[in-house]
């Protein structure tokens, strides 16, 4: 591991007597705290830690800020992930008294205004979607799909049939899709995609039988390409009894456009974390609220949000319900952004996030086609693939032109997926940025093709410019240092 030449000194400017911060003088009893506590919880030493001044505290903390990478300091084009520009609005909104300091324990005639603001985005979200319910008790995406899942098994069940066992699922799905399927007590059926990168209608009739539970699709899929026949594969799926699951990840691209329900779509869930601009990732937490056509209302989670005669509660009452979820209100705060979302952009503005994303991609696509592999050519919807496969014969992997990218101040897009398509990278620009801003990456990653053919170390050497070089990635895979070790 390369490290630049003041890493190791980092953590090593404490000295003896420097004080960043003075506590105020004791206004409470002094207690012995012998009589509270075992001995073997109380500290024999005082505690090693630094001693530096506020100024060195103050720019210790900002020079690591500045080390991290976010939508707010840069582009982030992670594809199928939807990084994407979080609106400062919605965190003022989220701070509103009556949003930020009320319990979930309060009576709930006491939080009617959240409990409106939690009604209404559902019914947003029911809009949106198609769908005829919606919960917003799911945690994020993957959550949202266990959650969807055991509702299709409660409904099977609930309709005594207790053999369907097999959830089909495209070889290009998001990993989740399996996993939430396995968690769910049913069996992972692989779908091959056609030489377009759509489901192939021949094979999934072929795998679709009496034993079948659902598919689960994503629409637009993970390469970025809508599948124009999801109507017929809604009728195959219907025909067989089964129920079809639309993986909410890729709605960015649909926005105002279409709708999963009018698709033939019985469940659908949303990630409010991603498409309605709710922080991502270590930003987090997410919100997978799920959407559900009429046959499976009975089996939502409980408690459902009602409103009757003006007033909004939640109601127990639910014996096919799969149970609560999650508790109190889900991410209340993470709802409350998206329904701000919603309410700032409107029905227009919401098409046009998707018009927008999607003209971004084929943009990008078309400038990078030349120099990259193209391995479906057809307009993409809002992010798409490409291959680096030819710079692979030149002895140049698609992690080597990844890594490169952090010396040009970029976030990778990501890399190997969908697995399908060799030496993949995805890319997903969003609506949020700036042609200058894509014209910049696509500058880079084309200067980065022409290295891979002029100057190879240069990109099978990089990062060059970063705090921390080019990762032995096998041995901090499996021997990681999970905490500071002085010098």
């Amino acid at each position: 591991m390369k490290t630049t030449k003041d890493q190791a000194l980092i953590f090593e400017l404490s000295e003896p007597g420097r004080i960043s911060y003075s506590l105020p003088e004791l206004d409470v009893p002094d207690v012995d705290l012998d009589e509270w506590l075992p001995e073997e919880f109380n500290r024999k030493n005082e505690p090693e830690l630094p001693e530096v001044s506020e100024l060195q505290l103050m720019r210790h903390y900002t020079a690591l800020s500045k080390r991290n990478h976010g939508v707010d300091s840069g582009f982030y084009p992670l594809g199928s992930c939807t990084m994407k520009y979080n609106p400062k609005i919605n965190e003022d909104v989220a701070r509103y008294p009556g949003f930020a300091f009320i319990h979930p324990l309060q009576e709930e005639e006491t939080v009617q205004g959240a409990l409106e603001m939690m009604y209404n985005l559902q019914q947003n979200l029911v809009a949106v979607t198609g769908m005829d319910e919606v919960t917003l008790q799911p945690a994020a995406g993957a959550h949202g799909e266990w959650t969807g899942l055991m509702m299709i098994r409660a409904y099977h069940e609930a309709n005594g049939d207790y053999n369907r066992t097999k959830v089909i699922v495209p070889d290009s799905a998001h990993g989740t899709n399996p996993a939430s399927a396995t968690v769910a007590g049913f069996e992972a059926v692989t779908v091959k995609s056609n030489e377009k990168g759509l489901v192939d209608l021949e094979d999934l009739k072929r795998v679709v039988d009496g034993d079948t539970a659902a598919l689960m699709l994503t629409n637009p899929n993970t390469l970025g390409l809508f599948e124009e026949q999801i109507t017929e594969m809604a009728e195959i799926i219907h025909n067989a009894g089964g129920k079809l699951y639309y993986d909410g990840a890729n709605m960015n691209a649909i926005m105002g456009a279409a709708r999963p329900g009018d698709m033939g779509f019985d469940v659908v869930h949303l990630n409010l974390h991603k498409t309605f601009t709710g922080p991502h990732g270590g930003g987090g937490p997410g919100s997978g609220p799920v959407g559900v056509k009429a046959d499976l209302i009975p089996y939502l989670p409980k408690p459902v949000l009602v409103k009757e005669d003006g007033a909004y509660r939640f109601e127990y009452d639910r014996p096919q319900s799969i149970g609560r979820v999650k508790p109190y209100y889900g991410n209340f705060g993470i709802n409350v952004r998206a329904y701000t979302y919603i309410r700032t952009m409107g029905p227009e503005g919401l098409k046009q996030v998707s018009e927008n994303a999607v003209l971004n991609a084929n943009y990008m696509m078309r400038r990078l086609e030349g120099a990259f592999v193209l391995p479906y050519k057809q307009h993409c919807k809002h992010e798409f693939v490409i291959s680096g496969k030819n710079q692979k014969k030149l002895g140049v992997r698609t992690l080597d032109m990844a890594k490169r990218l952090l010396d040009f101040g970029y976030h990778p897009p990501t890399i190997y997926f969908p697995i399908n398509v060799e030496e993949c990278m995805m890319i997903e620009p969003t609506e949020t940025e700036s042609k200058e801003t894509l014209d910049e990456f696509c500058d880079r990653l084309l200067q980065i093709a022409k290295e891979v053919e002029d100057n190879p170390e240069i990109v099978q050497e990089a990062p060059h410019t970063t705090v921390i070089g080019r990762l032995d990635e096998t041995t901090a895979a499996r021997k990681p240092i999970l905490r500071y070790q002085k010098a």
